[in-house]
């Protein structure tokens, strides 16, 4: 028997997700949301589950498959939070890789994957659990990309860039081949980065600017 699919989070970034879930041919069960869903949302209509206790009491790990729809922001790991929580409960997180992405079949990818609309994922290249590559980044050849990493729309890694665990690349940031950056960094909207990065650094376009 096949695993229900059921969805964390009822925001924007569920939304996309439900998007592509449908494009994929997959039927969503419920979703999980303390709030009632808009009757605009595509998730409308669905079986809502308002806390993640009525989650947990009715539905074992066996049952079903879960898609980690809350969004991920540098400073708010509430997206880690629930990837690591249910998982050390037992349940198993979907990958999600859009139809309309170009992703090499030479890939590596971790639990709860997400790739998003127009991505481009290049051979050789290696992609951590619960780390989302949104629409139109591209991750170029032998990039490790750590779990927990949000690569934002339109960011571009070149070959052989290596990222630590929690990492943020903003919307449109540009990191030349070979560079590495450590757990927890964020690297600003817009930058280009040339150097190295440590763990905890935070990047910013003007002048390349290096803040604790």
């Amino acid at each position: 028997m096949a695993k229900l699919l059921i969805m964390l989070g009822a925001g924007g970034h569920a939304s996309v997700l439900m998007d592509m879930l449908k494009r994929l041919g997959l039927e969503l069960h419920a979703v999980v949301s303390p709030d009632r869903i808009p009757s605009t949302s595509l998730l409308s209509g669905i079986t809502r589950i308002e806390t993640d206790e009525l989650l947990v009491n009715h539905y074992s790990p066996d049952q079903v498959v879960l898609v980690n729809g809350v969004g991920s922001m540098p400073g708010h790991d509430v997206q880690k939070k629930l990837f690591l929580s249910y998982s050390e409960l037992g349940y198993c997180f979907l990958n999600v890789v859009s139809p309309q992405a170009l992703v090499s079949e030479h890939v590596k990818l971790g639990m709860g994957v997400q790739i998003m609309a127009g991505a481009i994922v290049q051979t050789g290249a290696k992609i951590g659990n619960n780390s989302i590559i949104n629409s139109g980044a591209i991750v170029e050849h032998d990039c490790i990309i750590g779990s927990h990493n949000h690569v934002a729309p339109g960011a571009t890694l070149s070959g052989g860039v290596v990222t630590g665990s929690s990492v943020h690349i903003g919307t449109g940031a540009n990191v030349i081949q070979n560079i590495t950056i450590g757990d927890s960094a964020i690297i600003g909207a817009g930058t280009t980065l040339v150097k190295n990065v440590g763990a905890g650094q935070r990047v910013i376009p003007s002048a390349m600017r290096f803040l604790s």
